[in-house]
């Protein structure tokens, strides 16, 4: 064995490619059928299969000339594999039918018990997520609720301030293109438009103060 990692790895890729080399020439001067699997210290694949053939098809020869078959265990595993996990699938099946209430006959009255201890636990976690959502969107609910509270109180507080200032006031009119405001149940307040008192630098076509407030 070369102990250099560097140049068995080297020597490797050169007695890989001369035997390849030399595969071909069988295939071509002797018309034979070659097929070479080889795999590296590094689990690297390299295979060589003669032009024509399918690396299947030089199992099934070589099956043939043996008298052995290659699949039988592996597919006999499969099988056993198989089977074990229908009969988990069977199992989970007639537990999920149990708890649906289905299939009971063949339960003992112990294994009756268990299932429904079970059952009862089950129904306690759920109860118990459901009345945690419940609260959650209850307290959500409280906030909004307090939050537009307290926008209406700040908004009845700055009507209640501006209706005491002689250029607002409350209107009990229904003249909504000369008033801004909003529905209270059982009166309008509005905000009461004046024009405003010219100065001595205003220019003679000077409009009515207006001010805006924007309703949450």
């Amino acid at each position: 064995k070369i102990e250099n990692s560097t140049n068995r790895q080297v020597t490797y890729s050169k007695r890989r490619n001369g035997l390849f080399k030399k595969a071909t020439e069988l295939t071509v001067l002797c018309d034979a059928t070659v097929s070479i699997v080889m795999v590296s210290n590094s689990s690297k694949l390299h295979e060589f299969i003669s032009p024509g053939a399918t690396t299947k098809q030089i199992y099934d020869k070589y099956q043939a000339a043996m008298g052995v078959d290659l699949w039988v265990k592996q597919y006999q595993k499969l099988q056993e594999d198989l089977q074990k996990l229908n009969e988990i699938n069977r199992g989970l099946q007639k537990d999920i039918r149990r708890r649906m209430g289905d299939c009971l006959e063949d339960l003992t009255y112990s294994e009756l018990c268990c299932l429904k201890e079970e059952m009862v636990n089950s129904v306690k976690v759920i109860r118990g997520l459901r009345i945690k959502k419940i609260e959650r969107q209850i307290d959500n609910t409280k906030k909004k609720m307090r939050n537009s509270d307290a926008i209406h109180t700040s908004l009845r507080q700055a009507f209640d301030i501006m209706k005491d200032e002689p250029q607002y006031g409350l209107v009990d009119n229904r003249d909504y293109n000369h008033v801004l405001g909003y529905n209270d149940d059982s009166r309008i307040l509005a905000l009461r438009l004046q024009p405003c008192q010219p100065s001595l630098h205003a220019g003679a076509g000077s409009g009515s103060c207006v001010t805006t407030y924007t309703l949450l």
